[in-house]
């Protein structure tokens, strides 16, 4: 009942500031976990990855719940798992406020956050009560904006959550904290990841490693973090972050706002990368497709261009926790309609189509 309750309740959220509005959502979980686990999935949305087994491949991407601190109540609504963060070592409080913009019109967010989280103790706290969950649970790491060392803070951040959770993903492409997309780059990756070995290594049962990128990288620039990445060890890539860029034909007089755009306009170009990503990795990477992902088929079109897993940010924003049967339900019809016995057969399947699209791409905000 609770994910039907809260996703009828949104409407009345769409009316106050959106950072009130998530603030409140998250309460609104906190004092309602739901009480047992969602039904069971159908095994033809089961999908096997990163050395767990997954009973679908719907989860909530980062920045939904920062800080961990919703407990038990996003692993029990439906999603085959959930990456909480983004952290950072030390607390810090973000961008300066309005930051988060509703584009009602586009189905989209821009959002100019920077990482605003209660810092590594208290999200360390709050995952050590996460240890009954049933589903895959993941760490979304950064770095502070102020003083920090990314060759000393990630391998750090790693090393604290990482016994933890079911994976890890470095963060080195969200466009709202200065400097750090730069990070991406082979020259800046590469000893970050160089780094972090020491870390896993340190660990007697080491999670999966998997980096975030960007959907704005040229594609010599993808093409050198997918060997980078295969080279060092990682396990995955997320593909991708929101994007500085503004789609041509957005409709919303908020679309000039700075900050990242996510939702239905970020789902071309983040499919396109994604596809391309598929391709240059040959197997060798795990891939998370995310951006625009608002249906059955929209989830299904990213698993085609080479995801074994999606995420949701934005749409699960606008319609709430009724949205995740229903994106299951379509996934699974969208999978009979094309004849795929299930997930896994259809991974990859339009990859070479979907890569050929040419990135729908105006100039920054």
């Amino acid at each position: 009942m609770l994910p039907f309750l809260v996703s009828a309740a949104l409407p009345l959220l769409r009316r106050i500031d959106p950072e009130r509005a998530h603030g409140l959502a998250l309460q609104a979980l906190r004092w309602a976990t739901p009480n047992t686990a969602p039904r069971q999935d159908h095994p033809a949305l089961a999908v096997t990855a990163l050395g767990r087994t997954f009973s679908n491949p719907i989860g909530l991407a980062a920045g939904f719940d920062k800080n961990a601190a919703t407990g038990l109540a996003l692993t029990r609504l439906g999603f085959g798992f959930v990456e909480t963060g983004t952290v950072t070592p030390r607390p810090q409080a973000g961008n300066p406020k309005p930051r988060i913009f509703r584009l009602t019109p586009d189905h989209a967010v821009i959002n100019r956050l920077g990482f605003n989280n209660l810092g590594l103790d208290v999200y360390r706290t709050n995952l050590g009560r996460l240890v009954q969950r049933t589903i895959p649970l993941g760490a979304n790491v950064g770095i502070n904006k102020n003083g920090a060392d990314p060759i000393r803070d990630y391998p750090a951040l790693i090393a604290a959550v990482g016994p933890l959770v079911d994976y890890v993903v470095v963060n080195v492409s969200s466009p709202n904290t200065a400097g750090l997309r730069d990070l991406q780059g082979q020259a800046r990756l590469q000893p970050i990841l160089t780094a972090v070995s020491p870390a896993l290594g340190a660990m007697s049962s080491p999670p999966p490693i998997l980096v975030k990128i960007a959907p704005d990288l040229a594609p010599d620039d993808l093409a050198a973090i997918v060997e980078t990445c295969v080279t060092h060890g990682v396990q995955g890539l997320v593909v991708g972050n929101t994007t500085i860029s503004r789609p041509p034909g957005l409709l919303s007089p908020l679309a000039s706002e700075a900050g990242g755009l996510s939702g239905v306009p970020l789902q071309a170009l983040s499919t396109t990368i994604l596809a391309r990503a598929f391709l240059l990795a040959r197997g060798r990477l795990v891939l998370i497709g995310a951006g625009g992902v608002f249906t059955g088929r929209d989830a299904l079109t990213k698993i085609q261009a080479g995801a074994s897993l999606v995420q949701l940010y934005t749409s699960f924003a606008f319609h709430g926790p009724a949205l995740i049967p229903r994106l299951k339900t379509e996934l699974l019809a969208a999978l009979r309609q094309e004849r795929f016995a299930g997930v896994c057969d259809a991974i990859g399947t339009k990859a070479q189509a979907l890569a050929s699209m040419p990135y729908p791409l105006t100039e920054p905000a």
